[in-house]
């Protein structure tokens, strides 16, 4: 199994007896514990245990006297999971550091000890000047970066690539946006991707709605992107997608709902003189600005915002109010009622202004 952590696949042989993982994404060494629990659970075996250590109830003396006991005969790994979550773990006694030492020495045959920390951890303190110390055949020091941006755009390209498939700009697009920087829960849908799709090469936004766990997400996303474009044709797709699966028009009329309190919330944080970058990350927090769609997704939400002021936006909203109460209590189809709604409200944001390219402001004021 190839490790996300380690870059290269996992094998019994090479592994060191210890682990120092630290950084800002958590997500990773997460996901590494998993990875090694599938790793080292081949067909017929026992399984891995993993045990996890507090250090504010079990001193560093306690884990090692753990560690130090030797497993029977045949049985499995053991995964000995230290949780650091305080600076002050990161502080070691003279005799703890010695301790450490003297164990990855002469370490427990198939025991691994790991060692996770929230964050940092400083470089100057005696948790990882005792770490680095040691051989990095006996332990090894992995800092996470957190992905972002074109960074996250081009690792997931080279994920799909191993697993010997390849996306669309619009399926990678979707993927960021769902996962939010979240590596780990990246590399498992793609995985499930891979397994859905079988011996196809190129997955496609079918797949990806079939699949991820995000597909209410995906229903929201493309909905969302048409309103703000004013798609029409798109937005009254996704809303026969909705009702073709079974959705009731309350739960359809409230997405669309909550697109347009979305455009209305950016209207109010632009007459507080917000910066629109800003606004952005409320609106949309997935979307990095490193992404090579930032613009455009950017262009396409605040022509929207620019495109209707805020009385239009809320006597848009005040008239959903009224169709919401139509569908519960009359006999009216709420279908009827929400393309009709769509259909008014994707005229008048084509009639309104738009974001000049590059420029950051719109034709139309839209107070």
């Amino acid at each position: 199994m190839r490790s996300l952590l380690l870059g290269r696949e996992i094998r019994e042989e090479s592994l060191p007896a210890g682990f120092l993982l630290f950084g800002e994404d958590g997500s990773l060494a997460r996901e590494f514990l998993r990875e090694l629990r599938v790793a080292l659970s081949p067909p017929d075996s026992p399984g891995v245990t993993l045990e996890r250590f507090d250090l504010d109830e079990t001193p560093w003396r306690d884990i090692l006297d753990v560690a130090r006991t030797m497993p029977f005969i045949f049985s499995p790994w053991r995964l000995l999971v230290v949780e650091i979550d305080s600076a002050e773990h990161e502080d070691l006694t003279k005799v703890e550091a010695r301790m450490l030492g003297e164990y990855f020495a002469a370490p427990t045959d198939r025991t691994l000890v790991i060692v996770i920390a929230a964050g940092k951890v400083r470089k100057t303190s005696a948790l990882y000047k005792t770490f680095s110390a040691l051989p990095g055949s006996a332990v090894l020091i992995k800092e996470t970066e957190a992905l972002t941006g074109k960074n996250l755009g081009a690792w997931l390209d080279e994920r799909l690539a191993v697993l010997g498939k390849r996306a669309g700009t619009d399926v990678v697009k979707r993927l960021l946006e769902s996962a939010g920087g979240d590596r780990a829960g990246l590399a498992n849908e793609i995985e499930k991707l891979a397994t859905y799709v079988g011996d196809k090469k190129a997955i496609d936004m079918a797949d990806v709605e079939a699949v991820t766990v995000g597909a209410k997400e995906f229903k929201f996303w493309a909905l969302s992107n048409a309103l703000e474009k004013g798609d029409l044709a798109t937005a009254l797709e996704v809303i026969a997608a909705d009702f073709a699966e079974g959705a009731e028009a309350p739960m359809v009329l409230g997405s669309v709902a909550a697109v347009l309190k979305n455009l209305l919330l950016a209207k109010a944080l632009l007459r507080e003189n917000q910066d629109r970058r800003e606004i952005f990350k409320i609106a949309k927090p997935t979307i990095h600005q490193n992404y090579n769609f930032f613009q455009e997704t950017f262009r396409e939400f605040f022509a929207a915002v620019d495109s209707l002021s805020s009385r239009d936006l809320s006597q848009l909203i005040a008239e959903l109010r009224s169709a919401d109460l139509k569908i519960k209590t009359t006999d009216v189809s709420g279908r009827i009622l929400i393309e009709s709604f769509v259909a008014e409200y994707c005229r008048l944001r084509k009639a309104g202004g738009i974001i000049s390219p590059g420029r950051g402001r719109s034709v139309r004021s839209g107070g």
